[in-house]
């Protein structure tokens, strides 16, 4: 008899805390929303913001006010990989592209992912990093 792959389904309560009106619980996110919100939520959490665990998170702010060059979007690049590794059990990182926006002195970011345990096609997530003061 061959075995029967299993698909697996996440769900994660949305950060806005915003209530459903229909029964009165938090909204919450389902598979792909709830994986890409959780590596868009590790990339951008400094480590100390997350109580009992102060690695969480990642280190790209320190690099944002840094020139905009290769360098620093390799060490981005780094920084991003490791910390999706480290703390998102979830995923299966396929790339991580940072590409240096001149003009705009900023960061295009692209990651690419497959979820583990759901069968649903590679996914990517795209957002620019630019320093904030």
């Amino acid at each position: 008899m061959p075995l029967e792959r299993v698909s697996q389904g996440f769900k994660d309560i949305s950060m806005s805390f915003q209530v459903n009106p229909l029964n009165l619980d938090l909204i919450a996110l389902k598979n792909e929303t709830a994986i890409a919100r959780s590596v868009r939520n590790i990339v951008f959490t400094l480590p100390g913001e997350k109580f009992f665990d102060s690695n969480f998170g990642s280190r790209i702010s320190n690099s944002l006010f840094e020139n905009v060059d290769e360098i620093s979007a390799s060490i981005i690049r780094d920084e991003i990989r490791n910390s999706i590794t480290n703390y998102e059990p979830r995923v299966e990182l396929i790339d991580v592209q940072t590409t240096p926006d001149y003009d705009n002195a900023s960061f295009d970011v692209l990651i690419q992912y497959r979820i583990i345990g759901a069968d649903v096609l590679p996914q990517q997530l795209e957002f620019v990093l630019q320093p904030t003061r």
